[in-house]
C-alpha cells in the first residue's frame, strides 16, 4: 500500500474564530481504508468535505492523484470541484441520501445520467450494481418500500457506479443498528478496497473503524493519534 492516491498537506479551514482544521497532513493509500474518529467539533466533517471537494481550503494542498495525472483540488472554483466529484469521487451519507421518488435502479443510475451516460447504459451499470450488494429484484422498489439496512446498500451501489477511485462515508451505518451495520461495512469494504478503491470513513463507531486499515484520531482541528489495524477479509453481504 504505498501508492499515494489523495494527498493533503497542511490543510486549514476556518469558520470566523472557529478553526476547523489546523494544519492537517495525510495520505491515502490505493486499496486502503481509513476511519476518521473524534468528538463532535473535531474536524471530522470539514476534513472529509475538504478531501472530497465538498468545500475549499482556506490554505494547505489537497492532491488527487488520478489515471490522467495528478490534480491540485483546492485551486479548483466551484465547477471544477464538482467534476472531481462526479468523475473521481463516490459517496455515502448516513441517511443515504436517496431520492424518495426514484426507485432503487434510478437511484443508483443518477451519477452517471449527470454526466451525460445514456440512460440504458447507466441502469444496466446499476442493476449489476444492485445485483452484486445482494439487491437483485429490488430494482423496482423506492426507498419507502426497502430497509434502512437495504437503502445503504442501495447508496452503497450509487457510490460505485462511476468506477470511483476513492469513496466517502459519512457515518454510513450511524442510523442502523450492529447487525446491519456489520453487513453494510462489509459491502462497502468489498466493492472499495476489495477492488483497488480507497475508502475514507468518518466514523462514531469502534466497530466501524476497526475493519479500516487506519484510524485518525482527530481533536481541535489536528490529527493527533494514528491506529494501525489488521482488518479481516470481507464478503459481500447478501
Amino acid at each position: 500500500m504505498n501508492t499515494s492516491v489523495l494527498q493533503a498537506q497542511s490543510v486549514t479551514k476556518t469558520y470566523g474564530p472557529t478553526v476547523a482544521l489546523a494544519g492537517v497532513s495525510l495520505q491515502i493509500a490505493a486499496s486502503e481504508a481509513v476511519a476518521v474518529m473524534g468528538a463532535s467539533g473535531s474536524g471530522k466533517t470539514t476534513l472529509l468535505h475538504c478531501l472530497a471537494g465538498i468545500i475549499a481550503p482556506d490554505a494547505g494542498a489537497i492532491t488527487l492523484h488520478a489515471p490522467q495525472g495528478a490534480l491540485r483540488i483546492d485551486t479548483l472554483g466551484p465547477e471544477g470541484r464538482a467534476r472531481v466529484r462526479r468523475q473521481h469521487y463516490g459517496f455515502v451519507f448516513q441517511q443515504g441520501l436517496l431520492l424518495p421518488e426514484l426507485t432503487a435502479v434510478e437511484n443508483v443510475a443518477l451519477p452517471l445520467l449527470l454526466d451525460g451516460v445514456e440512460r440504458r447504459a447507466a441502469e444496466a451499470e446499476a442493476t449489476h450494481w444492485l445485483h452484486t450488494l445482494g439487491l437483485a429484484g429490488m430494482e423496482g422498489r423506492r426507498p419507502g418500500q426497502l430497509s434502512g439496512g437495504q437503502q445503504q446498500r442501495v447508496a452503497v451501489a450509487r457510490a460505485q457506479v462511476g468506477a470511483p477511485g476513492v469513496v466517502f462515508a459519512d457515518e454510513p451505518t450511524g442510523a442502523l443498528d450492529s447487525r446491519t451495520s456489520a453487513q453494510v461495512m462489509q459491502a462497502l469494504l468489498q466493492t472499495t478496497t476489495g477492488a483497488g478503491r480507497s475508502l475514507v470513513v468518518v466514523t462514531h463507531d469502534e466497530q466501524v473503524a476497526a475493519v479500516c486499515h487506519r484510524v485518525l484520531h482527530l481533536s481541535d482541528g489536528r490529527i493527533v493519534r494514528e491506529q494501525h489495524n489488521t482488518p479481516r477479509p470481507t464478503q459481500v453481504a447478501s
